[in-house]
């Protein structure tokens, strides 16, 4: 029987009308926005390079390459990750990032020359109220910087993303204006951000319906709206979700959710819901690298991966529960791997390339040092069982393959 046949999906009776509208794109911003975070390393060109493989292995859309406006360092890797998509013939497109003057998009422009590879200029200015109280802007400041910049940018024959920083607290007639601007001056992409990590889904919603009735419809002009999500309030990944309902086409992410504060949307968890969600592409593409994309990025920035984050972590498919572990063993030994790898888990564990693993702990049954033994091809004798058993239920904590090994006769190896 198909384990599909036994699980009962609420997820499926959504009103209509509300799921992502596919197909759905994703832009990484794991080598830009994720580096903006004051725990990272900036890693090396080598690595850079390494993730942009992983990317690419994922078939995910697009990547920040980076600031080059930001000086030397900045313009060397921007530059290298170019000339490596070209090298390849990779798929993966390409933008950049850049403060709207002209000294931040003329370098990206000089990188196309330079490598051949188009790169979509993503000039960014700041837009809530709070942000121009701040700063003494002017709404005409706004919309001179904005018409500037993107002018300039198309001039340079670069295509124009648009991003407003912290739109999700703007007000509606800022917003309004500084796209409509935007647009009129050629960009056909707008970024809607959600900088400081305020929105909830119902506000992610609301905003996006907003931009698509009141200027991208109006503007008779095909506009790709992206949405780009930080995870102050833990909703990076539902608020995305909820921008993909009200019609955005795009979400910026990175991978392990890196970034500013307490980072940017996980692009990890992104990639793993719109496959459950069976959401086009993502569907029916191979996402058995994950965890290879994820520990690249974690090994290249320095910032590990928590033992219990979800589906990478080290816990993610692990257990050492008595209850679950004997569910687990039994739909092992239907020599059924998908009921094995969804009858305790919310995730199929092979779709992501890993597998259910037992472990022998104080929670544990003797299911599970049987499932042990058995597994590392040990004969299961009853007293054998007993001494490890006793030992786990002894100890506070989840053996490690060595303890356990401890118990095991001096002339007994595990496999």
């Amino acid at each position: 029987m198909n384990s599909s046949d036994l699980i009962y999906d609420w997820n499926q009776r959504r009103p209509p009308g509300l799921e992502p509208m596919g197909p759905v794109l994703l832009n990484d911003e794991s080598l830009r926005d994720g580096l903006q975070s004051p725990s990272v390393r900036d890693p090396s060109i080598a690595e850079k390079i390494e993730i942009l493989h992983c990317m690419e292995a994922l078939g995910i859309d697009s990547l920040d390459l980076g600031l080059p406006g930001a000086g030397a360092r900045a313009v060397e890797h921007v530059t290298a990750l170019a000339h490596e998509i070209v090298a390849n013939k990779m798929r993966i497109r390409a933008n950049c990032a850049a403060r709207t003057h002209e000294n931040d998009i003329r370098p990206i422009a000089e990188i196309v020359q330079k490598t051949g590879l188009p790169i979509e200029a993503a000039t960014f200015i700041g837009s809530s109220p709070i942000r121009r109280f701040t700063e003494n802007w002017s709404d005409g400041f706004l919309l001179e910087t904005t018409e500037k910049a993107v002018k300039y940018a198309v001039a340079l024959g670069l295509d124009s993303m648009y991003v407003t920083e912290d739109t999700s607290r703007c007000d509606p007639e800022t917003v309004k204006r500084l796209y409509s601007t935007a647009i009129g001056c050629g960009s056909r992409a707008i970024v809607i951000c959600d900088t400081a990590g305020h929105a909830t889904p119902l506000g992610a919603f609301s905003l996006v319906r907003f931009v698509l009735e009141q200027v991208v419809r109006p503007s008779g002009e095909k506009i790709r709206v992206d949405w780009h999500g930080h995870s102050d309030r833990g909703l990076a990944v539902a608020n995305s979700m909820a921008a993909l309902m009200a019609g955005a086409d795009c979400v910026h992410a990175c991978a392990i959710g890196v970034g500013e504060r307490v980072g940017n949307t996980p692009m990890d968890q992104m990639l793993v819901n719109l496959k459950l969600m069976g959401v086009p592409p993502w569907a029916d593409r191979d996402l058995t690298k994950l965890k290879q994309y994820c520990r690249a990025v974690s090994r290249a920035t320095n910032v590990p991966i928590p033992a219990n984050y979800p589906v990478v972590g080290e816990d993610a498919f692990r257990t050492a529960t008595g209850v679950h572990a004997a569910a687990v063993i039994k739909a092992f030994k239907k020599n059924d791997i998908e009921l094995a790898n969804t009858v305790y888990s919310g995730v199929p564990a092979h779709l992501f390339g890993m597998e259910q693993v037992i472990e022998v702990g104080p929670m544990s049954g003797k299911s599970n040092v049987l499932f042990w033994l058995e597994r590392r091809g040990i004969p299961a004798q009853e007293e054998l069982v007993e001494r490890i058993y006793r030992r786990a239920k002894a100890s506070d904590h989840t053996l490690s393959e060595s303890e356990i090994a401890e118990c095991l006769p001096a002339t007994v190896k595990p496999d």
